[in-house]
């Protein structure tokens, strides 16, 4: 008697196929139309202009620990490093025998840095809070930081991805605080960067995965435990403070320093900062999956044939 097998772990496998072929696509755009309303809010706003530019003259941080670090960080980001990592990491991934990765880590980091600069060359900004500024919108600095970032955390094996995923939340966060509080940034500036970086990210992923079919894992507690900490309470604190400034602009003059204003734009800032390594740490803990299984064991026939 042959038995039938049945269809439901083929289409099982082929839906899960589709998820994870579809999830950092659906990232791509969802990021893309965040960078689209941020511009909107933030740039074409009579008070997201105003709002942003407080903040942004609102660093009046005088700490020498705090100047020092802020300093450091913003000075040794410079094009020649940036560069050495990209090399890094497309070297790293040739010597996993993963091509795949190399050439998506090239894709995240050209893409990114490039639609940035177009963006900020191209977007135009209208003065509506009398300070006749040109288009900064997005930044630079936080770009490169994070795309550079994401390109080593996608190369890594999956046992280092953690430890580096934290590090570099760290580091761009601080390169994203400094470049407002050097006043070359305004708070947007770096939110739009690390949306477009996470955008270019996403669909690096995506091509990725057409090219090799993975399976997603869960990111490690280490990773996701901290980032959600600090994304929860940084986000609390952003959207308060942030809050608290656009009722002083709007109606209560006086009622936030400055000071308050760059703490609550650097609180929002960490928040954005951690939910995209958060995001991308998700995405980048997959394995390939084996292009052939082993053939299942044969199992005899229950009913032998009559003689």
């Amino acid at each position: 008697m042959t038995v039938l097998a049945s269809p439901q772990p083929a289409t099982a496998a082929r839906s899960r196929a589709s998820r994870h072929l579809l999830a950092p696509l659906s990232v791509a755009v969802l990021a893309t139309l965040a960078v689209v309303a941020l511009y909107e809010v933030a740039v074409r706003s009579t008070m997201g202009q105003r709002v942003d530019t407080l903040v942004m003259r609102g660093a009046d941080v005088h700490h020498p620990r705090v100047v020092e670090v802020l300093e450091r960080t913003l000075n040794g980001t410079t094009l020649v490093s940036l560069v050495l990592v990209c090399l890094f990491a497309a070297v790293f991934g040739a010597l996993r025998r993963r091509l795949d990765l190399a050439v998506g880590a090239a894709l995240l980091v050209i893409g990114a840095n490039g639609t940035t600069q177009l963006l900020k060359t191209q977007l135009p900004r209208p003065d509506l809070d009398g300070t006749a500024m040109a288009n900064s919108f997005p930044s630079g600095h936080t770009t490169a930081a994070a795309s550079v970032a994401f390109a080593v955390i996608l190369v890594l094996p999956q046992a280092l991805r953690g430890m580096v995923a934290l590090v570099g939340f760290g580091y761009v966060t601080v390169i994203a605080v400094a470049t407002v509080w050097a006043e070359w940034h305004r708070p947007s500036d770096t939110l739009a960067a690390l949306l477009v970086t996470l955008a270019w990210g996403a669909f690096a992923v995506f091509v990725i995965r057409l090219r090799t079919p993975v399976e997603t894992r869960a990111a490690s507690r280490v990773v996701s435990m901290p980032l959600l900490v600090f994304g929860a309470v940084a986000a609390a604190a952003g959207l308060l403070g942030l809050a608290a400034v656009a009722l002083s602009e709007g109606a209560m003059p006086d009622l936030v320093s400055g000071r308050f204003a760059f703490l609550a734009g650097s609180a929002a800032i960490t928040a954005a900062a951690a939910a995209a390594f958060l995001i991308w740490a998700r995405m980048a803990a997959a394995y390939p999956v084996p292009t052939s299984a082993p053939a299942p064991p044969s199992v005899p026939d229950p009913m032998p044939a009559k003689k």
